[in-house]
């Protein structure tokens, strides 16, 4: 594969933030493969990602605006990502702008569709894909204020946007939301992570039927473990090192790996599935 980093160990590294940085690990995530071509499959669509400075976000970002879309991206305080995001598409020929705040914040969704709506005309693609995990060895470790948080941020976020979004889609419009192996497999030590993932499964299929009547598609990708700075930011040094060597391939994926999953459902390719995962998790997953 050209340009991914198929290593089965990463250099041991720890970030003491969440969410991390993209541009303080090393090596930094592969967001797109050098010999990615698009072929106009999202020509002029207008796409809102969620999460979208760095990590899987930043992936789906490239890869929709290589394919022909206008992008806009919501980060929560990672500016110098933002940054760099927006200015690599444009770089390319590509249309994208980034909106700064919390998805936790129901206001914060509203004024950020407005604003792409606004800016590009319009809004056909929605892609929810913020989240937040902290690793825990017990279920009494789970503090009340991680539960919340991390509820908050993994599903209320998604409704939020979600809500927001829905009164500019039409038929042939696309939702999309990250989910993740653990939803199925479970996690020991992300037990509230988990759940939020769990839930956003639920969400996805909920949703595909409230929507299929209007013509809009929900899907969901489930990843199993991708190397963005999420990782960095969750587990100590020795586990990143070892990041992914469970799975059947043995090695974590990059973003660029899980990226065209996105662009699949959110295109033509994709017109006859709702309601549905696809799984990108290097054969499955079973934990650190």
């Amino acid at each position: 594969m050209d340009n991914v980093n198929e290593s089965k160990q990463f250099f041991p590294q720890h970030q003491n933030r969440l969410p991390g940085i993209q541009s303080a690990m090393t090596p930094e995530p592969v967001s797109i493969r050098p010999n990615y071509t698009g072929s106009n499959r999202l020509l002029d669509r207008r796409a809102l990602i969620s999460g979208g400075d760095s990590g899987i976000g930043r992936a789906v970002a490239y890869h929709f605006a290589r394919e022909g879309a206008k992008v806009a991206i919501i980060y929560k305080d990672e500016s110098q990502d933002a940054a760099e995001t927006v200015a690599q598409i444009e770089r390319n020929g590509g249309t994208a702008i980034a909106i700064a705040g919390d998805c936790r914040d129901k206001l914060l969704c509203d004024r950020a569709v407005v604003k792409v709506v606004e800016a590009f005309g319009g809004l056909d693609i929605l892609v929810n894909n913020i989240a937040e995990q902290h690793p825990q060895e017990n279920l009494s470790d789970i503090t009340e204020h991680q539960l919340r948080e991390t509820f908050e941020t993994n599903i209320f976020g998604y409704f939020f946007l979600t809500q927001a979004a829905l009164p500019h889609l039409s038929s042939g419009s696309v939702i999309i939301n990250t989910g993740s192996v653990t939803s199925f497999r479970g996690s020991a030590r992300l037990i509230d992570y988990s759940a939020t993932k769990g839930a956003i499964q639920a969400f996805t299929f909920s949703l595909a039927q409230a929507l299929v009547k209007r013509g809009i598609r929900v899907n969901e990708v489930a990843p199993g473990p991708i190397w963005t700075p999420l990782i960095p930011a969750s587990f100590s040094e020795e586990e990143v090192e070892r990041f992914g060597s469970n799975t059947l391939m043995e090695r974590a994926g990059q973003p660029a790996e899980v990226a065209p999953a996105y662009v699949f459902l959110a295109s033509d390719d994709g017109s006859y599935i709702t309601g549905q995962v696809i799984h990108v998790n290097g054969g499955g997953y079973f934990g650190l």
